[in-house]
Formats: C-alpha cells, sequence, structure tokens
C-alpha cells in the first residue's frame, strides 16, 4: 500500500525526534543505511547503530548494539534498513522495548501494512517506504532545484 504523508506531517516527525535507533545500519560508508545514519548524526540527532555483525564498534560516537532491547535510554524514533519479511518482529520488539516511542520509519521499498497497523494501534507514527534523510533535506532545503547541494562545484566554464 502506497501512503501519501503531507509535508507538513514529515516536518513535524523530524523535527520532534532527537534520538533515532538505525536498525541494520552497516559499518561500510557506501552503504545506504551508513550515510544515512551518518548524515542524521551531522544534523544533530543521537543515532544508535543496530546491528548485531557490529555489535561492540563505534559508529557515529556511540557503541553499536545487537538488538533493540540492548538499548537503556530512550528512543524516539526506529529507522528500519532491513527487508520487509523482517519488519513484524522488529516492530514487536520496539514496542516492547520502548514505552515512549513517537515514530517507526521504513526506509525505500520497505513496508508492512499489519506491523504497521499494530504499531499505529498502540499510538506510534508510522512512515513506510521512505527516507529520513532525503525528507529532511527536501523540507528543510538542503536539496536544491538542480538536485544535491554538496557544496562543491564540479565543472567549469
Amino acid at each position: 500500500m502506497d501512503e501519501t504523508y503531507t509535508d507538513q506531517h514529515l516536518r513535524d516527525v523530524l523535527k520532534r525526534t532527537k534520538v533515532v535507533a538505525v536498525v541494520g545500519v552497516s559499518a561500510n560508508p557506501v552503504r545506504p543505511s551508513y550515510f544515512v545514519a551518518r548524515y542524521l548524526k551531522l544534523k544533530g540527532f543521537t543515532v544508535i547503530p543496530v546491528n548485531p555483525m557490529i555489535a561492540g564498534e563505534n559508529l557515529f560516537g556511540a557503541t553499536a548494539v545487537a538488538t533493540l532491547a540492548e538499548i537503556t535510554a530512550p528512543v524516539d524514533m526506529v529507522d528500519i534498513f532491513r527487508r520487509s519479511e523482517a519488519v513484524p518482529e522488529i516492530v514487536d520488539e520496539a514496542l516492547a522495548t520502548f514505552s515512549d516511542l513517537k515514530t517507526i520509519w521504513m526506509q525505500i521499498g520497505v513496508q508492512h501494512e499489519k506491523a504497521a497497523a499494530k504499531a499505529r494501534a498502540r499510538g506510534v507514527t508510522v512512515i513506510q517506504n521512505r527516507c529520513p534523510k532525503i525528507e529532511y533535506q527536501r523540507l528543510f532545503g538542503e536539496l536544491r532545484m538542480g538536485g544535491f547541494n554538496t557544496g562543491i562545484i564540479s565543472s567549469k566554464l
């Protein structure tokens, strides 16, 4: 199911979010999960990396954990970088671990309507098939008409 989210809704979600647990983050800097998490950190979000393959490693100023259940700090948003079939288990763990969870965000290509409905029934905002990095850039003026604003001039007249 393709969902439509208003710009104001997405903006409000991003503004209220301070701490993001990124499930499925990679330590490989060429992977999308790495550069999305790094970008969020650079924008002032606290990023908690969640991936059993890199548990114990320092990434984005935090120690990676294997599971959401290992996180003891409050988390505002769980950002899911896993296949859609993995979503129900992640949503269940997130709901069991974080009593004040505000948002479950599923990356581009990731959707699971039953898990989303379960989270919504608990009062959690769910965003599916979107990227918080892209939405942040788009909504807060970091994407320009010509594409990405890298700050680097790549061609000369």
